[in-house]
């Protein structure tokens, strides 16, 4: 809950609008029922007659009246009525004032309306009948001096129920808009905690390093990053529109119920109890579920994700049944989890309807004996149904929504979690920003180790070499044998365990990160392409890049060909992930906009396996024109692709067992002969040697 609330600190003013106008709706809605009483009791059955006595009465009838009271009563009949002519006329207008009137004058008017002389006789029947059946009896004699004193009855009741009927119109429209409003400042306040969330987290994650992207793993980010939002973004404009709104018709309707003195509170406080327990039971069955539910999507979202992105693999070994069982089974794990949430839960609402009935029945039962008994009319006892009703259903909608807040507490704990994660690899205190005239891109690994986080053992030992500026360093190695994680450290993707690495000097713990990347141009060993056109993809790499730069760097990676072959050339589209190209392409429009950049250091892991030896060839020949004053590293698996490099690391299991050229390799080491002789007969090596790499 307290992250929820947090989340809305800075829309401080539209929720409390929205508070304000849910207070207003709440009002607004208590007040209806008391009009419907009051246009049954006072405009139908009393047609329209407020009180004991008119407005105006005859000299007649106050003569009439006079006989029936004491000295004290006759003072406030004369201090009330002043004659005005012929007749006499009520001098009272506010509500206070005739309310007043009816309790000091109720005895005596009734004394005179059923001819009772008597006055101890009078007060025996008033306590024995109730006011209310006694102030209905009266309405008639009331209706005959209105009558005796020349008023339209019918036009009194017509004006009444206009009155009261135009007031429940205007409150109704008022309340309508009232919420409306609501519901619109609210919504706002949950699509702004949503925006707001999804910012946060994205940045975030944009700083994360590898690491952190590891801890968390892809399909995991994915569902915080979407459903868990949404989830918490529905919950917050659901909760400022009904989890506040709901407590405040309950608490109101209660006080409306002990302001109508109806003294029949015990049965919805019986029925509320009921509820309650029953609510208690069913949360308690149903809650641990809920949370094992969140964790059932979480494996079914990676389930998923693996088979699709899989599928070719899957389709190809003919391994479709088996997936489908997998899939199944983690999707039948979740339905039954599901299921019987659900079922649980459906409980809820035909309990609560049963007991709502139940009270219904119970207060028209109660109240019956008492309209009988002239102690309760039968518009209050509407105005008191729909009371309870109102209180019921509040504090049912509060506990349902105290069901559900769990998986949105859940989901806001999840976000918080990425939101919250501090990234392993930060800029330094004491940063040192080469100038740009500083930046000759030589590279020096000095006794660095490497782990990946977690892991037990070291996948990098003791490394150490140098790369110059205008030279070219290979690493080739077996599959597992660290080259990617080597080439990682350099851009700081991962931090070194041990150790330290330094450009131009500097140990890049010391740089900021921004213009340590500003001055590597990187090729992952698995190209990726964003969806957007193909000029987009490559000014990625330099977006202040003209279209005759990019069409150099396009000539350079040797993409030129067949980026003009397209109708659309440059602008041609790239589907997500660079789908509707093939390996090479993507390889080669990785290269061109890592090229696009000026950069000091080139980075190229494994960037050359999907080329043909040809088109290898002649690209890393271009790659010359824009790399002889930086440092270049590749990563490559041929042999071919290194042989002319200045200097050849040969790694294995993460030692460097070998360097220098590849006639010294030869000499001199055995696992660097063996790569070779795998790749290639003594004749061709020979040949190679010649020429054929950078």
């Amino acid at each position: 809950m307290k992250r929820i609330l947090q989340n809305i600190i800075p829309y401080k003013i539209d929720v409390a609008l929205v508070i304000v106008m849910l207070v207003i709706q709440a009002v607004g809605e208590l007040m209806l029922p008391q009009y419907t009483s009051d246009i049954v009791d006072v405009g139908i059955q009393n047609q329209g007659v407020e009180h004991i006595l008119p407005s105006v009465i005859t000299a007649e009838d106050y003569g009439i009246l006079s006989g029936y009271m004491n000295d004290d009563e006759k003072e406030i009949f004369s201090r009330y009525f002043k004659q005005n002519g012929s007749n006499y006329a009520r001098e009272l207008n506010s509500v206070k004032e005739l309310e007043q009137m009816d309790s000091e004058l109720l005895l005596p008017v009734m004394m005179s309306a059923n001819a009772i002389t008597d006055r101890e006789t009078a007060k025996n029947s008033l306590e024995l009948m109730g006011e209310t059946l006694v102030r209905s009896g009266i309405v008639k004699y009331c209706i005959q001096l209105m009558k005796n004193a020349g008023e339209d009855v019918n036009k009194v009741q017509k004006d009444y129920l206009k009155k009261k009927g135009l007031m429940m119109m205007l409150i109704t429209i008022l309340t309508a808009i009232d919420s409306v409003l609501a519901g619109l400042f609210a919504a706002r306040v949950g699509a702004g905690v949503g925006r707001d969330l999804r910012q946060k987290t994205f940045e975030s994650v944009m700083k994360f390093s590898a690491s952190e992207i590891d801890q968390f793993s892809s399909s995991s980010l994915i569902t915080r990053c979407t459903n868990d939002i949404q989830l918490v973004s529905q919950t917050t404009a659901t909760l400022l529109r009904m989890i506040i709104y709901a407590p405040i018709l309950g608490f109101g309707g209660v006080i409306m119920v002990i302001l109508s003195r109806a003294n029949m509170g015990i049965y919805i406080a019986v029925a509320l109890a009921v509820i309650l327990m029953t609510l208690g039971i069913i949360m308690g069955i149903a809650l641990p579920k809920m949370r094992i539910m969140q964790k059932k999507v979480d494996n079914l979202n990676r389930v998923s994700r693996e088979l699709l992105t899989g599928i070719q693999v899957i389709r190809t070994f003919g391994r479709e049944k088996n997936e489908e069982k997998r899939f199944d089974a983690v999707n039948s794990d979740l339905r039954d989890v599901v299921l019987f949430t659900n079922r649980t839960l459906t409980f809820m609402m035909p309990i609560t309807y049963f007991v709502m009935y139940v009270m219904e029945i119970v207060i028209i039962w109660v109240a019956a004996k008492r309209i009988d008994l002239g102690q309760m009319q039968i518009g209050a006892l509407m105005a008191f149904i729909t009371y309870a009703v109102l209180i019921v259903t509040a504090f049912v909608l509060t506990t349902m929504w105290c069901i559900t807040l769990p998986r949105a507490f859940a989901s806001a704990d999840r976000i918080a979690e990425v939101i919250e994660t501090k990234c392993s690899i930060v800029d330094s205190d004491k940063v040192a920003d080469l100038q740009a005239s500083e930046r000759k891109g030589k590279v020096e690994f000095d006794h660095v180790s490497f782990r990946f986080p977690g892991a037990n053992e070291d996948v990098l030992h003791d490394i150490n070499f140098v790369m110059n500026p205008g030279e070219v360093t290979a690493i080739i190695g077996s599959t597992g044998s660290g080259k990617s994680a080597l080439v990682s450290l350099i851009p700081r993707l991962y931090d070194v365990t041990a150790g330290n690495i330094r450009i131009d000097g500097t140990d890049i713990r010391q740089m900021p990160q921004k213009a340590l990347r500003s001055m590597i141009g990187f090729v992952p060993q698995k190209g990726l392409l964003f969806t957007g056109t193909i000029e987009d993809n490559i000014r990625f790499g330099n977006p202040d890049a003209t279209l005759e730069d990019i069409k150099k760097t396009a000539r350079i990676a040797q993409a030129q060909e067949f980026i003009e072959k397209k109708p659309e050339g440059y602008n041609a589209m790239i589907s997500q992930g660079g789908k509707n190209v093939s390996g090479g392409q993507k390889q080669r429009l990785s290269i061109a906009r890592a090229i696009a950049g000026n950069h000091s250091i080139y980075i190229f892991d494994d960037s050359f396996s999907a080329l043909d030896m040809k088109t290898d060839y002649i690209l890393r020949q271009a790659l010359k024109e824009i790399t002889q004053d930086s440092s270049m590293l590749i990563v490559a698996q041929r042999i071919s692709t290194i042989m002319n490099a200045t200097q050849i690391l040969v790694l294995d299991e993460g030692k460097i067992v070998g360097k220098g050229t590849h006639d010294e390799l030869m000499k001199s080491c055995e696992v660097y002969r063996q790569i070779a002789r795998s790749q290639m007969s003594d004749e061709e090596l020979g040949k190679m040697s010649k020429g054929g790499a950078v």
